[in-house]
């Protein structure tokens, strides 16, 4: 794997230890890297309209807040389903593949809602349907691409190509959500699914692109039939093999669990009642609500960029949760704070503590868990770190229903922000390096 590595990135010795070089290295250094990230940015420039589009949808259709909870949770609990399979099949197939499967699975979804939006017969029924297969869809991609990822991110560019995938992620959000809220003013939801559908077709080209670079200096990955023929009596070993790793980190299982909580109450926030908050409760147009939605996706690149800019970090365990205390201040804001002003930089300041929390943990992750086992890794904290995900988007809209929206993104917020000091009280969390 060593030697597999050093061919997908080489180092320049003549290489410039500013900010910015240190930054943009991953693009001089690694084409794998550069196909990589294109193809998922391109498709996250689409999917960042259609998260704005979506809710919008949702509660024109329904106007309430439950429904909008059943529909994520629709969403999620295929998604976490699949995450425990999904992880062994990440490991045994080739991840390209997988990511090309469900690029053109997720084009034709898109395509389908598209013309139901312009032929008028979008309902409810369907878009859960759709939902559900999307985050079935989702649940095997994000293993795989987490995986491969983990292999083209080699140690020499690490740092700088976890920041630099996150803030062109950031940079497309800032372009789809004000796109997204421009589209539902002035045009046709449909038009913002259509769009979807086509970055997904430009990603797949990507990935193709990307498939033949590293087919041509590392070969074809070679099938082991053995491990085909067992792969049924292999898989519980295989399962608990992935157990076995978190186990042996205190870092990776005690955050895990820990944001199998925290995930409820910030994300049941931000994925239910945000929406709610700029649409029903201060009845700005859609094109505020994205413009809300992009400011978080500033804050997160001015969090990556810091990050990304300095090849190490000290004491990364507590700045990783400082981060995330500091994201659950900023949705705790939005429950006081009535200026729109006020409210689009708490949402800057949520996505800059977040981005930090994130950077560090996908880079931990990387230096922790071997490659071979990867997938199966990926799956079990994307499972655990979603799995409440379903309940928790239920639970956040029936007591915004029942209580109101404003007091239950107080409640939630807080609740999260307890439990991030509560882990911060954990020696082996404050002391990772």
């Amino acid at each position: 794997m060593d030697t597999q590595n050093s061919t997908l990135s080489s180092s320049s010795p003549e290489e410039s230890h500013s900010a910015w070089a240190t930054f943009t290295s991953p693009v001089k250094q690694s084409k794998a890297f550069t196909l990589l990230w294109l193809g998922h940015w391109i498709a996250m420039l689409g999917s960042s309209v259609t998260t704005v589009i979506l809710p919008l949808v949702i509660y024109s259709l329904t106007g309430s807040t439950t429904i909008m909870g059943l529909a994520m949770t629709v969403y999620m609990l295929p998604n976490v389903l699949i995450l425990p399979f999904a992880g062994m099949i990440v490991d045994r197939i080739d991840r390209i593949r997988l990511l090309l499967f469900t690029n053109i699975a997720r084009f034709g979804l898109m395509s389908v809602a598209a013309v139901l939006m312009f032929t008028g017969g979008m309902k409810m029924p369907f878009l859960f349907i759709g939902l559900a297969l999307y985050g079935l869809m989702d649940g095997i991609f994000n293993p795989a691409y987490s995986a491969l990822r983990a292999q083209v991110f080699t140690p020499d560019i690490r740092n700088a190509a976890n920041a630099l995938s996150q803030i062109s992620i950031q940079a497309v959000r800032l372009l789809g959500p004000p796109l997204g809220g421009f589209i539902v003013s002035f045009s046709s939801p449909g038009v913002g699914f259509g769009l979807d559908s086509v970055t997904y077709l430009i990603s797949f080209a990507c990935f193709w692109m990307l498939s033949a670079h590293l087919a041509s200096i590392i070969g074809k990955p070679k099938a082991d039939p053995e491990q085909q023929d067992q792969g049924g009596q292999h898989f519980l070993k295989d399962f608990i093999a992935g157990f076995t790793i978190l186990k042996s980190h205190p870092w990776l299982w005690i955050t895990i669990l820990a944001f199998s909580f925290i995930n409820i109450c910030y994300s049941g926030i931000i994925a239910v009642l945000v929406p709610w908050l700029f649409k029903v409760h201060h009845s700005y147009s859609p094109v505020v609500y994205g413009v809300a939605m992009a400011s978080s996706g500033v804050g997160a690149m001015v969090g990556a960029f810091v990050y990304g800019s300095r090849r190490h970090w000290k004491h990364r365990g507590l700045l990783a949760y400082l981060g995330a205390l500091v994201s659950g201040l900023a949705l705790l804001l939005l429950s006081v704070v009535t200026w729109m002003p006020g409210l689009i930089m708490s949402m800057m300041l949520e996505g800059f503590g977040i981005m930090i929390f994130a950077i560090i943990w996908e880079t931990s992750l990387q230096e922790l868990v071997p490659a071979e086992s990867f997938g199966r890794v990926a799956s079990l904290d994307l499972m655990f770190s979603f799995a409440l995900l379903p309940v928790g988007y239920l639970a956040v809209g029936a007591v915004a229903d029942k209580l109101g929206g404003i007091f239950t993104i107080g409640m939630f917020a807080a609740i999260g922000m307890c439990i991030v000091l509560g882990v911060l009280c954990v020696s082996h969390i404050r002391r990772f390096q």
